[in-house]
Formats: structure tokens, C-alpha cells, sequence
């Protein structure tokens, strides 16, 4: 990957179609929330299908814990609805034939002429696309396991939510004063705190 994307810059706000053909933009999928972006391979990859179905599992946890999902794989829109559908999934699946996404981050897997996909990467964000952790995930093991995605998860909600600890010094009284914009989710709108998701 590119050298200069590392914990602490700002990972590149693409924008893809979708798996339903709309054009997404990262930051607007990720709104105010903590974000895994899984840069995979393809449906064709039984490596990637596997992380997939353990990120189903883990994706349910994560929209109770405001937290966001996206796949990006270099499959045609076909090809990438067909595989989110097959694995059962039900967040973002962005589309990227062109590549766009593999040449801007330097990931081709020149093993892999056949395909040309990316090197399978997985990034964890803060909000405002912030880089918190990059996982390597050319071998399966180097990708991460769905409890380390939580700790990882956990890490970056403390730091951006600052609820997180509702027994601090002073939330009480902000509560009582009905300042409930302390408050995640309260201080949103139906809409603000489900935006972005499918």
C-alpha cells in the first residue's frame, strides 16, 4: 500500500457504484460513525468469501454499535451483487472494474493476472475517514479475526464518543439539563443516525 497511507492521515473519500448501481461516496457511507472498509479480492475468491461470512456475524454487532460496513472489490456490479447476496450480507458493496482504487493505493496483485484484483487489505476509521489500523491480507491469517475488528472497534468508539463513560463528571447534569446533543445517538436525527446504510 502506499506509504503514506498510515494510522492518522486521511484514507481517500472514493466514490463507487454501489451494488444497486448508485454512486457512494466513503465519507457519506461512514457519516459521524467508526468504519471497516474491506478491500477484497472478489466473489470468485474463497478467501475473501470466508471473511465474508464471518464479517455477517459481526456486521449485526456492529449496527447496534453505530458503526459502519463497506466491501470494495474490483467485480463488475453484477458480480459484486451477486456476491453480497450469496454471502447473505446487508451493508455496502462497492464496485470498482476500473480499478480505481487498486492503482490510487499501489495494492495490484501482480500474482494474480488473471484477475488483476486488489491485494486484500482491511482499514479500520475513525470518523472523518481517519486511518486507525491497516491489516495486510495477501495470506488469510494476515487479515483480521472478527474479535481483533472489535477491539479495534471498541478503541475508536472510546475515542470518539464522548459518552462512552456516562458516569463521567458532568453528563448527568448535561442529560438532566436535556442536552442531549452529548448523546449518541439523541443528539440525531432518525435520519442522520441511519444514513448511509443498506
Amino acid at each position: 500500500m502506499r506509504t503514506d497511507i498510515m494510522p492518522g492521515v486521511t484514507f481517500p473519500d472514493y466514490e463507487l457504484s454501489d451494488h444497486t448501481a448508485k454512486h457512494r461516496k466513503l465519507s457519506e457511507l461512514q457519516g459521524d460513525d467508526p468504519m471497516i472498509v474491506v478491500l477484497g479480492r472478489g466473489g470468485f475468491c474463497p478467501k475473501d468469501r470466508r471473511q465474508t461470512e464471518g464479517l455477517v456475524q459481526l456486521h449485526r454487532e456492529m449496527e447496534v454499535g453505530y458503526c459502519r460496513l463497506v466491501t470494495i472489490t474490483t467485480d463488475t456490479i453484477a458480480e459484486t451483487n451477486e456476491y453480497r447476496s450469496g454471502a447473505g450480507a446487508h451493508w455496502p458493496f462497492l464496485s470498482d472494474p476500473r480499478r480505481i482504487v487498486q492503482k490510487d493505493l499501489d495494492i495490484a496483485e501482480y500474482t494474480d493476472p488473471v484477475h488483476n484484483p486488489m491485494i486484500p487489505h482491511v482499514v479500520v476509521l475513525e470518523p472523518r475517514l481517519v486511518v486507525h489500523k491497516i491489516y495486510n491480507g495477501y495470506w488469510f491469517f494476515g487479515r483480521p479475526t472478527v474479535e481483533e475488528l472489535r477491539q479495534d472497534l471498541r478503541a475508536v468508539s472510546m475515542k470518539c464518543r464522548p459518552d462512552w463513560d456516562i458516569t463521567a463528571p458532568g453528563f448527568r447534569a448535561l442529560w438532566d439539563q436535556g442536552r442531549k446533543e452529548h448523546f449518541y445517538p439523541y443528539g440525531k436525527t432518525y435520519r442522520e443516525t441511519l444514513g448511509g446504510r443498506d
